[in-house]
């Protein structure tokens, strides 16, 4: 079969590697219909995160059934499954507390396993998941075509966009500004928008994004950063800001810019993966009594509330996808985000 490799900075291969096998009783391989590119795969893509040895790549996937393991009693052959962007089992007391990121027994797509070697990765053609049952999520039926975009967003950046809303606690009415236009900013503001609130501004310098995020629910734009950009957002705010603000990037930058624009005693709810020494400054927390919460998304926690306004279209998150590319041009599927030629890239087998 095959599946991407990253060898190191800026050196995605589609490699010929052996097919999976069921190991454990609780397992399945999983033949992948689509998979994507993640704003986060890009921290090793540009060396960012330092890729000591060459290894599978990808943590977003959905796809078919194709065998399980004879403990596994949730998810049968043919389905079509929803596979959140780690491993879990859904047993466990912290995935039954809704942190299932935290999953005792779970792990990463395409980082080292439990016993030394990695783990597959999400953008090739099988997947073996080591706890099918607590992993996958099988729709009612075989969805049609045009809704695997969306589907594929419950994965990761659909969830984690809800993840950002629900942290900050983002309520019918409320007032919010989305820091980040990538695919999981987009989404946090769809998130916003399905939770009720009244205005969201997004803050976006690029035009085809900032006509999504109007798509989306946004009822403003910002463009300017830093100083000016935590003006303009007080200034649309009676002069103290929005009650939640919705960090989506996870730089030094990005926090910097949330934490300043939220008012006095508004909330942070915060998913950006950080790189870039993001650290929270606690005077300013201190003085002004904003909050901050927020993480890795549990978006396996999310898939049940969310997919069936998916299906019913009430929401339409895959319209995030703004390039199609085949498994077999996942390295310029890479150069496309890095580059910013695209929000976010879909792979089809």
């Amino acid at each position: 079969m095959r599946a991407t490799v990253i060898y190191g900075e800026r050196d995605i291969r589609l490699d010929e590697v052996p097919d999976p096998t069921l190991s454990t009783g609780g397992d399945a391989i999983v033949r992948v219909v689509a998979s994507c590119v993640c704003g986060s795969d890009l921290w090793p893509y540009r060396g960012i995160t330092p890729t000591e040895h060459p290894h599978r790549i990808g943590h977003e996937f959905v796809g078919l059934v194709q065998e399980i393991g004879p403990e596994v009693t949730n998810v049968k052959v043919g389905d079509f499954v929803i596979a959140p962007f780690y491993d879990c089992d859904m047993t466990c007391v912290n995935c039954l507390n809704g942190v299932s990121t935290s999953c005792l027994h779970g792990g990463w797509w395409g980082s080292k396993d439990r016993l030394g070697g990695f783990a597959d990765g999400g953008q090739g053609e099988l997947i073996r998941v080591p706890h099918a049952d607590g992993s996958l999520y099988a729709t009612p039926e075989l969805p049609a075509e045009e809704l695997i975009p969306s589907l594929l967003t419950l994965a990761d950046v659909m969830g984690t966009g809800h993840h950002a809303a629900v942290s900050a606690g983002v309520t019918a009415g409320s007032t919010v500004v989305v820091v980040g236009d990538g695919a999981v900013g987009l989404c946090a503001v769809l998130a916003a928008k399905r939770l009720g609130a009244s205005r969201i501004v997004a803050m976006s310098r690029h035009a085809d994004r900032q006509a999504l995020a109007r798509e989306f629910g946004a009822t403003d734009i910002v463009e300017e950063r830093g100083d000016e950009g935590v003006a303009r957002i007080k200034e649309l705010f009676d002069g103290v800001g929005p009650e939640f603000v919705l960090e989506c990037v996870g730089t030094q930058e990005s926090m910097d810019q949330a934490i300043r624009s939220a008012r006095p005693g508004g909330m942070v709810g915060y998913v950006g993966v950080p790189n870039g020494g993001a650290e929270l400054p606690i005077r300013t927390l201190f003085g002004t009594n904003v909050g901050v919460n927020g993480g890795v998304a549990p978006v396996r926690n999310y898939i049940a509330e969310l997919l069936p306004e998916v299906l019913s279209g009430a929401i339409d998150p895959g319209r995030v996808f703004d390039l199609t590319l085949p498994l077999a041009e996942v390295a310029e599927a890479y150069a496309a985000m890095d580059e910013r030629r695209a929000i976010k890239v879909l792979l089809r087998p």
